[in-house]
């Protein structure tokens, strides 16, 4: 591709566009991981509105890998997918004990991490490393679906990756000629990223949605009724029950699930659904089976 006139073009629409956001004001590995993971299927709006809060909770990977999983899940209430919190977790735990509490610049280093994938760390070595490499995530998939196959449906990533990487500026540590030449000393992959990120958002909101001819374009699933919306009720249940140090049975859990369901007008949910579901949270680590007055019981990790 001739890559100068639209890199040029991408981060002339970069500064014409720039969001000042929060988590962009520091080059803090731990900030930029925790926004890159809230940002996941979250709208902006409501990462704003908690990704200072978790930090000043939470302020370090060492106070992330020490704290309570039920704090870290509390922490964690409204912004979707609770495993999200739990890889946190799991991944703060790791960089300590791994990596001393430094969280790693290389990408298969990272990518070892529970719940951190490509994307994510590459975000992470992008932003707080200023570090070249693939960022694929949906507004920079945008951007490029837009430019390099404006009529084309069910493009697939791999025909994306290339041309992200060609484009992309190289740092002072990159090497080859796989990396865009950078165009002046402003050119970074930090800020190339950005421009990206903010056209991609623009085009989103002012052209038919590019992404939507990505071969990897999935709608989300419905959340109102779903399974996944019961995992989340039965969590906050189980939080809830968590703070006065008790306990809950399957008959009272179910209980509770079916009141939501009830109000929400959908019909009565079988205890055995429960049941599998209350099986894979255990498993999953979100809580654990207990036994009181000959009953099983459940009960928040701690």
């Amino acid at each position: 591709m001739n890559r100068d006139p639209f890199r040029t073009l991408v981060r002339a629409e970069g500064v014409r566009l720039y969001r000042d956001l929060p988590w962009r004001n520091t080059r803090d590995p731990y900030g930029i991981w925790i926004s890159e993971v809230m940002l996941q299927q979250t709208q902006v709006p409501r990462v704003l509105a908690r990704w200072g809060a978790w930090l000043d909770r939470f302020p370090s990977v060492q106070a992330l890998a020490q704290a309570p999983v039920a704090d870290v899940l509390e922490e964690w209430q409204g912004m979707g997918y609770n495993r999200r919190a739990l890889a946190l977790k799991g991944a703060a735990e790791a960089i300590v004990a791994e990596y001393d509490g430094e969280i790693p610049q290389d990408t298969r280093q990272l990518c070892a991490l529970p719940g951190i994938g490509p994307a994510t760390a590459q975000g992470i070595r992008s932003f707080a490393f200023d570090l070249p490499g693939v960022y694929l995530e949906t507004n920079v998939r945008t951007v490029f679906l837009h430019h390099f196959f404006p009529d084309v449906l069910g493009v697939p990533d791999r025909e994306l990756v290339p041309l992200i990487q060609a484009a992309c500026p190289a740092g002072e540590d990159a090497a080859g000629d796989l990396f865009a030449i950078a165009q002046d000393e402003n050119d970074t992959p930090r800020s190339w990223y950005y421009a990206l990120l903010d056209y991609g958002a623009h085009l989103k909101k002012t052209v038919p949605n590019p992404s939507r001819r990505s071969s990897s374009y999935t709608r989300q699933s419905a959340f109102e009724g779903s399974r996944r919306q019961k995992r989340a009720h039965i969590v906050r249940m189980l939080l809830d029950a968590s703070k006065c140090g008790g306990l809950l049975g399957i008959d009272e859990i179910a209980a509770g699930v079916n009141d939501m369901e009830l109000k929400a007008g959908r019909p009565h949910v079988e205890r055995e659904l429960v049941a599998s579901i209350l099986d894979d949270l255990e498993r999953e680590g979100f809580c654990v089976r207990r036994e009181s007055g000959g009953l099983d019981v459940w009960a928040i990790c701690s």
